[in-house]
C-alpha cells in the first residue's frame, strides 16, 4: 500500500486521446468487477457490466467546453475527472480514484482542485453532479465536501447497457450542487 501522503507529486493535465485506454481501465477498476471492492466507490453491488468505454472517454475529451481532467503520480493515471462548462455552472463527473490509493485523501485534494479549475476557467459559480441515490455512503462524502441534495431526480437509464446493468429496481440519479 501507497503510504506517501496523497498531495506527493501529483499533476494534473488534460488527457488526451492517448490516454483512453489508461482511463477506462482506471474507470473501471474503481467501480466495477472485484478489484473496484479494494476501494469504497465500488458499484458493484447495484451494477454489473461496463462503467465507461474507450468511445465514452473519449467523447468527454472531445465535448467542447469540456476537459477530462488526468492526475498523476510518479508518470503514471491515478485518478481522473471530467469538467464540463454548462452556462453559469461546471459538471463534474466521471471522477475514479485508483482503488489502491482510496481513503488516503487524494479525492479530498482533486475534487478541491477540480473546483479550483472550474472557477478560474469557467468563471463557474456553481458545481453539479449527479449521484445514484441509493449510493448513501458517497453522497455523505459529497456532503462533507459542502455539496448539497437538491431532491432533483432523474431516472436511471434502464436497458442501456452501456450505463451498466443493474442489479435493482430501484435506481435514479440525484442532482447535488455546490456553490463556488
Amino acid at each position: 500500500m501507497d503510504v506517501r501522503p496523497a498531495t506527493d507529486a501529483l499533476v494534473y493535465r488534460d488527457a488526451t486521446d492517448a490516454d483512453v485506454d489508461d482511463l477506462v481501465t482506471l474507470i473501471e477498476s474503481a467501480y466495477r468487477g472485484d478489484s473496484s471492492r479494494t476501494g469504497w466507490t465500488t458499484e458493484a453491488d447495484i451494477l454489473e457490466g461496463q462503467r465507461t468505454d474507450a468511445d465514452g472517454v473519449r467523447a468527454v475529451i472531445k465535448t467542447p467546453d469540456s476537459t477530462l481532467l488526468a492526475v498523476e503520480r510518479d508518470g503514471r493515471i491515478v485518478a481522473c475527472c471530467q469538467l464540463e462548462h454548462r452556462g453559469d455552472h461546471t459538471y463534474f463527473g466521471m471522477f475514479a480514484v485508483s482503488p489502491a490509493l482510496q481513503g488516503a485523501g487524494l479525492g479530498k485534494i482533486i475534487i478541491a482542485e477540480a473546483e479550483r479549475r472550474a472557477r478560474e476557467r469557467w468563471g463557474a459559480r456553481e458545481m453539479h453532479m449527479t449521484v445514484i441515490s441509493v449510493r448513501e455512503d458517497l453522497i455523505a462524502w459529497y456532503e462533507r465536501r459542502g455539496y448539497r441534495r437538491t431532491g432533483r431526480m432523474t431516472p436511471f437509464p434502464y436497458g442501456q447497457e452501456s450505463f451498466g446493468i443493474p442489479q435493482r429496481d430501484d435506481l435514479q440519479f440525484e442532482l447535488l450542487v455546490k456553490e463556488l
